[in-house]
């Protein structure tokens, strides 16, 4: 048997005093598993089956209590229905999320969250590229005291255009923020109770999950995974998405971005006055020139190309600022397959 819900509920939090002093267990609720493992799906029926083939047996070698929230992101393909099948195999400690539609990795991963049981969480991206054998690596970094879980992967199989986009945003994104993350773009993470239940108090609708929870944590580490080449078919993430996804990151953690820019107009504004005394002394002191015409058209080119990049960045922001005071759900489900209790 199964539960159906038709629409996204949510409970208020514990204070973060409370989250602080409250043992996990009480915090998760009597009963609850001790490991979640929270993997968003997009169109990815033609790696499920592998995926399930090495997460079970991983996770069954734990011999701990665990579940594996699915969450499915209006997927296109038949993942809907093979995650239907392996909640049927594995009741006992498989959910499924199916949400109304495609709202994006990171909204789908915050289902996740707010559904989700356990006492510490792993995030797992579902194409395979970050082996499930590695989870008790995470744990293990947890058992040592580390409320969040970073990890770097290990000979990265991605294409050189991402590897280098990555180094690049690495470093620009710690210059902007002050977020220390060796590598940004892996997904699989381990979090504690405490920084789940805060996260699930924020409301944002565009945000980076590991770099809220690198706010929220007391002691933060990284460590090592293996990477490996997509299972099946191809990330969904294209160059426009990456970019995007970087936005949200430096928008939403910074206003460095504003703050350059408002000192580069200050700049631009004194060397325009200074460039116009010095034509008016010249025209007193020389008289007037011929020529001059395409020196004039590239200044005022680029005051130009600097008003309509400032115009954008501002946009970013105020466009974020809009998405949220309109207050709408972040996602919708439709349906929850789990096990009544």
């Amino acid at each position: 048997m199964y539960s159906e819900t038709l629409c996204h509920s949510s409970v208020a939090q514990p204070t973060g005093a409370a989250l602080n002093s409250a043992h996990p267990a009480a915090i998760a609720g009597a009963g609850a598993p001790l490991l979640s493992v929270v993997i968003p799906v997009y169109n990815e029926e033609a790696g499920l089956g592998a995926l399930f083939e090495r997460l079970y047996p991983a996770l069954d070698a734990l011999g701990l209590h665990y579940e594996v929230v699915f969450i499915d992101d209006g997927s296109r393909d038949r993942s809907a229905n093979v995650l239907s099948a392996q909640f049927e195999r594995r009741p006992d400690v498989t959910r499924v999320i199916m949400l109304n539609g495609n709202f994006g990795q990171h909204l789908a991963i915050l289902a996740g969250f707010e559904h989700c049981r356990g006492q510490r969480i792993i995030t797992l991206d579902a194409d395979l590229q970050n082996p499930p054998e590695d989870i008790p690596v995470l744990l293990a970094a947890m058992d040592a005291g580390h409320d969040c879980v970073g990890t770097v992967r290990r000979d990265r199989q991605d294409v050189a255009w991402r590897r280098w986009a990555s180094r690049a945003m690495n470093l620009l994104r710690y210059r902007l923020t002050g977020i220390q993350m060796t590598d940004q773009g892996s997904m699989m993470r381990a979090y504690g109770r405490n920084i789940i239940d805060l996260i699930n108090q924020c409301k944002e609708v565009n945000t980076f999950i590991p770099a809220l929870a690198y706010r929220f944590a007391r002691n933060p580490t990284e460590v090592e995974v293996g990477h490996e080449a997509r299972h099946a078919g191809e990330s969904k993430y294209s160059l426009y998405k990456l970019i995007r996804l970087n936005f949200d990151l430096v928008t939403g953690f910074s206003e460095i971005p504003l703050q350059v820019f408002s000192l580069l107009g200050i700049v631009v504004s004194l060397l325009s006055g200074a460039l116009f005394v010095l034509l008016v002394v010249r025209r007193l002191w020389i008289g007037p020139e011929e020529g001059g015409v395409f020196t004039l058209f590239a200044l005022v080119f680029l005051l130009i190309g600097l008003a309509l990049f400032g115009i954008g960045l501002l946009g970013e922001y105020i466009g974020r600022i809009y998405q949220e005071v309109r207050s709408r759900p972040r996602y919708l489900v439709s349906v929850i397959l789990e096990r009544k209790r």
